[in-house]
């Protein structure tokens, strides 16, 4: 991160953004590992879990309102799905209700095993979170339901009706998929699996992005194109035939890290990673009892994320990273590790800086905030995004809005923040219009030309003029082919 910051031009507050998260993800796989230096490490798992079970649950309730009575819906405390027929729940992402309610389910199944929970209560409660997996149509769902089959098959351990509830996971999301289905055809509503089973492009994409990143790595193989750069370098860099959709990831982790550090670097961190997944297997494998539960239930959630980041990008999100960060502390840790003098002073710190850096960047997003959502009586727009560039890990969002609107100034300088977060229809127009109009044509050319590929209907206006075939000494500059091949770097300034 400090290279793409530094020598790089990652802007600051994206950098301290990325940092502020990799040290608290830090901080709570520290807090797992120190788990098992107490004499309770099963009951301080079992206590994780049942935060889980408890978020699970609540989902399970907010994932049938939005199917069955969306009306209800009031987009405060319950988010309204923009998807027909299908639960997103408040992360308004069905693939990220998805790896929740699996979480969930596994630990219930740790519950069960723990006799926190009855079993009659988390077989229930298991059949739920598995109905609610089936109510968000989400294709890395199913996987992890094929998963939670697996761990029963792997581990002899578990008590036999904690191995057939289990194994009945797949049974049961096939059978509320056909109930679903018919529910769907004899009522006449919408159930958004049978949209996910006609959709042409069972990839959604990822075939085409993945081909695209691999093009890009083989371009830049040593260093990549810097942490949080990928969106900028792929959007910028010609690719004809590339996705129409606006990716901002690659949506595997292992493809993130070698495009973006490149493949010595890149292949070290998945080493690491890989590493401590191994020694935390070994460790759950060797361990006995409520501890051996604990630490085997850890490694399949582990596993259940890992796979889901294989299709997406669940740990760029926070609330994914910490609590998987705890997770494989805890599988990995050992209570046979050496103490070290002052470790735990060093750790409660972490945990108040955390929590007081949660505070303050909230606070720090609420000028941002006022740009978007602007109340009665609230200043006006340009005062408004004055106030939100002011802010140290957000300034990006108000540097978009001074981009794209009026109010901005037309200026070049938002560019050099807004263009590193997500370049969209809306900022790639407006950054094209603001290099011509500063006389960078042939930069303006090559911004319109990658626009261009993206064959967005929010772009059709300004490329209409191109069909008109006027005067070629009259076209304008989105019609004409940039005079020189650049890099993405030609662009940042």
């Amino acid at each position: 991160v400090c290279w793409s910051w530094g020598p790089g031009s990652l802007p600051t507050g994206l950098a301290l953004s990325a940092i502020g998260l990799l040290a608290a993800a830090g901080v709570m796989a520290a807090a797992g590992a120190a788990a098992h230096a107490r004499g309770d490490t099963a009951s301080v798992f079992a206590d994780v879990c049942t935060g889980l079970a408890v978020a699970g649950a609540l989902n399970v309730g907010i994932a049938v309102i939005q199917v069955f009575a969306p009306e209800l819906t009031d987009g405060d405390w319950i988010a309204t799905s923009g998807l027909p027929g299908r639960a997103v729940g408040n992360f308004r992402q069905p693939n990220h209700l998805s790896s929740l309610l699996l979480w969930s389910a596994i630990a219930v199944v740790a519950l069960v095993e723990l006799e926190r929970l009855g079993r009659r209560a988390g077989a229930l409660l298991f059949a739920a979170l598995v109905f609610a997996v089936v109510l968000t149509a989400s294709r890395t769902g199913l996987v992890g339901v094929v998963l939670l089959a697996l761990w029963a098959l792997a581990d002899r351990r578990l008590a036999r009706p904690t191995r057939l509830l289990l194994l009945a996971a797949p049974v049961l999301y096939a059978l509320a998929w056909f109930g679903m289905a018919e529910w769907a055809r004899l009522s006449q509503h919408t159930f958004g699996g049978a949209a996910r089973l006609a959709a042409g492009d069972i990839s959604s994409s990822r075939f085409g992005i993945w081909q695209n990143t691999l093009a890009l790595i083989a371009h830049q193989p040593w260093a990549g194109v810097g942490f949080g750069e990928f969106n900028l370098a792929w959007t910028l860099t010609p690719f004809p035939g590339r996705p129409v959709a606006f990716f901002d990831h690659t949506h595997n982790l292992p493809l993130q890290l070698f495009v973006e550090l490149g493949l010595p670097l890149g292949t070290g961190v998945m080493a690491a990673l890989l590493t401590s997944l191994w020694l935390a297997a070994r460790l759950a494998l060797r361990a006995e009892g409520s501890v051996g539960v604990a630490r085997r239930a850890a490694v399949v959630m582990v596993l259940m994320i890992g796979l889901h980041s294989l299709l997406e990008y669940p740990l760029w999100y926070a609330y994914f990273l910490l609590p998987a960060g705890w997770l494989l502390g805890y599988a990995a840790g050992s209570a046979t590790l050496p103490r070290v003098p002052g470790a735990s002073r060093v750790l409660v710190s972490g945990g108040v800086a955390l929590v007081v850096g949660a505070v303050l960047a909230v606070l720090d997003y609420l000028p941002v905030t006022s740009i978007y959502n602007a109340s009665a009586g609230a200043a006006p727009l340009e005062m408004r995004i004055a106030r939100g560039q002011r802010s140290v890990l957000f300034a990006h969002q108000a540097d978009y809005a001074a981009a794209t609107t009026e109010a901005g100034g037309g200026g070049l300088a938002p560019f050099d923040t807004a263009t590193h977060f997500l370049l969209d229809t809306r900022l790639m127009l407006a950054w094209a219009k603001a290099l011509a109009a500063h006389g960078e044509i042939d930069e303006a050319r090559w911004v319109a030309a990658r626009l261009r590929e993206f064959r967005n209907p929010g772009s059709d206006d300004f490329f209409a003029p191109c069909k008109d075939a006027p005067e070629p000494a009259k076209l304008p500059f989105q019609c004409e082919t940039p005079q020189r091949l650049r890099d993405w770097r030609d662009l940042v300034r």
